[in-house]
């Protein structure tokens, strides 16, 4: 018979570390995706319906069909910038993270 050395197992392995960050972190993501999220439904239409109202057609006297266009360039010009905002504050949030998790 063969002697074998016994060793014991370790059923549960050593917890695997959380990259994930705190749920401080997590929670002001969240709101700042929340944020965006509203400011990019609420802005493009509320400026659409604004400017077709009370700029190109009372203001500026345009027609119906031509404050229709420009409104709509209103609209897509103030997508662009509230993406433009999430980008700056999306990246700006992260290397914040980061510059925090190598002081610690």
């Amino acid at each position: 018979m063969q002697n074998y050395d016994k060793t014991t197992v370790n059923p549960i392995p050593a917890t695997a570390p959380d990259f994930r960050g705190n749920d401080g972190s997590l929670v002001s993501v969240l709101k700042t995706l929340l944020f965006f999220t509203l400011l990019m439904i609420t802005l493009p239409i509320g400026l659409y319906f604004a400017s077709k109202s009370f700029f190109f057609e009372a203001s500026l006297g345009y027609s119906s069909n031509d404050s229709y266009f420009y409104a709509a360039i209103v609209a897509v010009l103030a997508v662009h910038v509230v993406l433009a905002l999430f980008v700056y504050v999306a990246w700006n949030e992260g290397s914040h993270q980061c510059r925090e998790g190598k002081q610690d």
